[in-house]
């Protein structure tokens, strides 16, 4: 039987409620001839890590790729050991692979460096620059779209970092410079030039809709002014007031609601056209009549805050940073899978479900399950749990730990000797506006234990005391009796 092609195509800080809009239709299209978990949600909020965790299967404590290596100190924090398997080297030996785009699945050396690798690499921070400097032309952004922040380097010393704000623009140059324009360009070329007498593999991970939000036309003039959710530009009593030393509170709690009705129109352009570069995909490939028998697989690295919780980017555990939906179009001859399959899962379980899909030999111990079983209509198990983990941005700093259990949510975030724990109910409470852990004290201690023992058993570098929402509780108690 022939192996069918695989197309992983990855946005960047795509808010989950996106899609779906009148923004996303060539998404909706893809969406209607696939599997959709709508309720997926990342291993990391964090874009080396949770690239780390989708191709490789494991979770970020098992990688040993926790943050963005931007800092010095830090750095060997946030890079994943040789002999770790992903998903380009179980491919490499029948698949003609290619990546095309954003290369932050960070490993020691770099895959694209190693000896002997068979993947066609294009990596936009390779190639980019060059490319832009034969033009004339300048990159997106600058100084106006980014801002000084304070860091905490390797937990105790603090430093400064420069980091995107939500500042908007018009990207003159237009959008065959973009970031997006030369990242659809490069996987074009990759379906274009690719070995014919093999299966084809193609990574495509796009920039967009990550700031900065410097946009070009069309997009920029696209969407009308908007009403953003009714959590945008709120601080809410209960949520932790340990955000505002990272870099979501800091930067994101000086706008008003105002504000972001305009950063909300200038994103939702930029998401029309990370619709565009789809749309032109899945387009070459049916013109190359190879879409039937092409596995695509689509997500996004994590979400977006945008105001929410009156945060900017991600780095958070609330539903806007974390829960990026997935899509699987299967190949044909697996008719009968398809439609919504609302159970939550994770990252982690789309390496499983590739291995079985392609019918590969998975590698050992991997934590996740196929979700193949949902596709035919089943469950993958009778319940998920679903772990998420945070350790600072640039550096090791602001630590948070999550569980998804049914349909509530704890959020454990530390910050030096503090800790502050939060407990929602998703299904009455999608926007997380009310902090139930002192209410429901022994739902939140039954998942306390939870992520404790997920923490044990990955080797977690943060240790929790085992009273420490005990110790919460009464000082909250203390504090509102007061």
């Amino acid at each position: 039987m022939k192996k069918p092609n695989v197309v992983v195509i990855m946005a960047d800080q795509l808010r989950y409620d996106f899609i779906g809009t009148s923004y996303m239709p060539h998404l909706q299209a893809l969406q209607a001839d696939s599997c959709f978990f709508p309720n997926a949600y990342c291993a990391s909020p964090l874009c080396v890590p949770s690239r780390g965790a989708f191709f490789t299967g494991r979770y970020p404590n098992s990688t040993g790729c926790l943050i963005n290596p931007w800092v010095e100190a830090d750095r060997q924090h946030g890079f994943i050991p040789d002999g770790i398997a992903n998903l380009y080297d179980l491919l490499s030996a029948d698949w003609d692979g290619w990546h095309a785009g954003k290369q932050h699945m960070m490993y020691q050396p770099p895959l694209e460096t190693r000896e002997g690798t068979r993947t066609k690499w294009n990596a936009l921070e390779d190639t980019y620059g060059a490319f832009l400097q034969a033009r004339g032309h300048r990159p997106p952004g600058g100084t106006r779209f980014r801002g000084i922040v304070p860091e905490l380097t390797s937990g105790a010393v603090t430093s400064v970092g420069n980091y995107s704000l939500p500042a908007t623009g018009c990207y003159e140059p237009g959008f065959d410079s973009f970031f997006d324009g030369y990242i659809l360009r490069s996987a074009l070329d990759a379906i274009e030039n690719r070995d014919r007498s093999r299966p084809f593999f193609l990574s495509a991970m796009f920039l967009a809709p990550h700031p900065p939000f410097d946009v070009p036309e069309p997009w920029f003039s696209l969407a009308r002014e908007f009403d953003p959710p009714d959590n945008v530009g709120v601080w809410f009593s209960g949520q932790s007031p340990l955000q505002l030393y990272n870099l979501p509170g800091f930067l994101g709690a000086r706008y008003s609601r105002d504000d972001w009705k305009e950063i909300w129109r200038v994103y939702a352009g930029l998401v029309a056209l990370l619709d565009h570069c789809i749309g032109e995909l899945v387009s070459r490939l049916k013109a190359e009549g190879i879409y039937d028998e092409t596995l695509i697989v689509f997500t996004s690295d994590h979400g977006e805050m945008l105001g929410s919780h009156r945060l900017w980017q991600k780095m958070c555990m609330y539903e806007e940073s974390v829960r990026t939906p997935l899509i699987f179009k299967l190949p044909a001859g697996m008719e009968g899978m398809g439609g919504i399959c609302e159970q939550p899962v994770s990252h982690i379980d789309v390496l499983p479900t590739i291995c079985e899909l392609l019918e590969i030999e998975r590698p050992p111990d991997l934590p996740g399950t196929s979700l193949l079983p949902a596709m035919r209509g089943g469950t993958t198990r009778e319940h998920r749990d679903i772990f998420i983990q945070y350790d600072g941005n640039g550096a090791l700093g602001n630590f948070s730990r999550c569980i998804i259990c049914k349909s509530h949510k704890l959020i454990v975030d530390l910050f030096k000797d503090e800790i502050f724990f939060e407990l929602y109910a998703l299904e009455s409470d999608a926007q997380e506006t009310t902090n139930l852990v002192v209410e429901r004290a022994d739902l939140a201690a039954e998942l306390f234990s939870k992520i404790a023992e997920h923490m044990r058993m990955t080797g977690d570098h943060v240790a929790l005391a085992p009273d420490a929402l005990q110790q919460f509780i009464l000082r909250l108690d203390s504090v509102h009796s007061a």
